[in-house]
């Protein structure tokens, strides 16, 4: 009845929670293949942070939260000389991650970019080390922040395997939120229950409304909404660490718990535990920085570029076929206000490619979009799901993300059907893909850093034994200005 009194006895912490410290504080990860991937996640992830610092909507948001406030000695930024507190270089960090929609992406039920977490991870990493080289202690090295890479891949992309936050209009990044506040918890020192508390209160925040990456409200905040998360994580570890309370049943609590305010009434669902499965099945952006459902369609646009490059004045429709995800996220109409919205339309990344052969983060900007062509173009095409597609694309066991491209032409002509069943980032592509990756990392580092610290970049993006030994503090001296 509504007047009955509920008993005040605080109960023991859901098992989701108890699941998540007990791998991130005593799972040993003894996959040499989630090592070797976890190093080219990191570079992959380096260049995509070195390439957004050539947009100033990015970089005007990077620096102290209040102009003054730095750090000196506190944790470093890559890519620029700020020293600020972690929390705020972790901001900053994850801002410059996301910024360009080009690195690493985990589809399942829910979608997410895992390498968001490197905002977070690399810069308390960073920060602890150098304390502990300032007092003689040992630093962290980066075969750590590889270790926690990895955990923060897994715990993001197990629980999204089978949990769609999208489906309630909850933003993927309370995933790396999630995640971010496990790890950053534990190579901070934070126990068991330290970890269980501050993982609770990183789902008491809620989610953010995925408001921002959805026509008609599609705008930057997209670009920074990870670096806001995994600062968030920083916050809670440093709050948790102090002896903070955390929330036992902050899932489970009838009518205030999560799954009662935010997913109906479910539980979260899981169809396996924590390992390495993730790291090891990552999905890379390696070419092309756009939203990963249309990844194969671009590869698709690309083949056909010389087909119809003289004769896009005849075409008279084009016709997409992708899976139900790209339908539902990134199937859009009329005008496009923005980069942000453009990096999110099926539309414009097949245009784009079909006229000038190429899809880089700059045909994004109002220059490239103000061509006349791109909206013809997008005009005469035809999204259509192509239910094998998607029933590939959650079979455990494939994980692809096709897409098929067909152009017609108005004299009843038209080109073969380009089919891409998953992209050069997949890992049944990686033979092909990583000599692009490492090529992606030279020339994004490239021009922005001294040629020392290039050439021992360059050294330790091939080097697996070298870059796990290295010193953080050491490591994170090589990317800054």
């Amino acid at each position: 009845m509504s007047g009955a009194i509920r008993s005040a006895k605080r109960p023991a912490p859901d098992q989701a929670l108890v699941d998540i410290a007990d791998y991130v504080s005593t799972y040993k990860i003894d996959s040499d293949l989630a090592y070797e991937t976890a190093r080219y996640c990191l570079m992959d992830t380096l260049a995509c942070a070195f390439q957004a610092l050539d947009y100033p909507a990015c970089t005007k948001l990077l620096g102290p939260v209040v102009p003054g406030a730095t750090m000196p000695g506190g944790a470093r930024v890559p890519g620029t000389s700020f020293e600020l507190d972690p929390v705020q270089a972790a901001f900053n960090f994850g801002a410059l991650v996301r910024w360009l929609d080009f690195n690493d992406t985990w589809l399942a039920a829910e979608w997410g970019h895992p390498s968001d977490n490197l905002g977070g991870i690399l810069t308390t990493a960073d920060y602890l080390s150098r304390k502990a080289s300032a007092s003689g202690r040992k630093p962290l090295v980066m075969r750590d922040v590889l270790t926690a890479m990895i955990k923060a891949h897994e715990i993001q992309g197990v629980i999204a395997l089978e949990n769609g936050f999208n489906r309630v209009g909850l933003d993927h990044v309370i995933l790396v939120r999630a995640a971010s506040t496990a790890v950053i918890t534990d190579i901070m020192g934070g126990t068991h229950e330290q970890i269980i508390n501050a993982v609770s209160n990183a789902w008491i925040d809620g989610g953010a409304l995925r408001t921002y990456r959805h026509a008609p409200n599609t705008g930057s905040r997209k670009s920074w909404a990870a670096g806001d998360a995994t600062s968030r994580a920083v916050r809670h570890g440093l709050i948790a660490l102090t002896g903070e309370m955390g929330y036992p049943s902050v899932f489970s609590a009838p009518k205030w718990g999560f799954s009662d305010v935010l997913l109906d009434g479910k539980p979260l669902s899981f169809s396996q535990g924590y390992g390495s499965y993730v790291m090891e099945n990552v999905l890379f952006k390696i070419s092309y920085p756009a939203e990963f459902h249309a990844q194969t369609a671009v590869e698709a646009a690309m083949q056909l570029h010389g087909e119809v490059k003289e004769r896009l004045d005849d075409i008279e429709r084009i016709v997409i076929e992708t899976q139900e995800p790209g339908v539902r996220i990134i199937d859009k109409t009329g005008p496009l206000d923005n980069p942000a919205d453009r990096d999110h339309c099926i539309q414009y990344m097949t245009a784009i490619p079909l006229i000038f052969g190429r899809l880089t983060a700059a045909d994004y900007e109002d220059d490239v979009a103000a061509d006349p062509r791109i909206d013809t173009l997008r005009g005469r095409m035809e999204v259509r799901e192509n239910e094998i597609f998607t029933r590939d694309y959650y079979d455990a066991k494939k994980r692809f993300i096709g897409n098929a491209l067909q152009v017609h032409f108005a004299d009843g002509t038209s080109t073969p059907r380009v089919q891409i069943d998953y992209p050069i980032g997949h890992r049944k592509r990686r033979g092909e893909g990583i000599p692009l990756l490492l090529e992606k990392f030279e020339h994004s580092v490239a021009g922005k850093l001294k040629s020392a610290q290039c050439e021992a970049l360059w050294g330790l993006a091939d080097d697996q034994a070298a870059l796990q030994q290295i010193a953080v503090d050491e490591f994170v001296s090589l990317l800054v200005v």
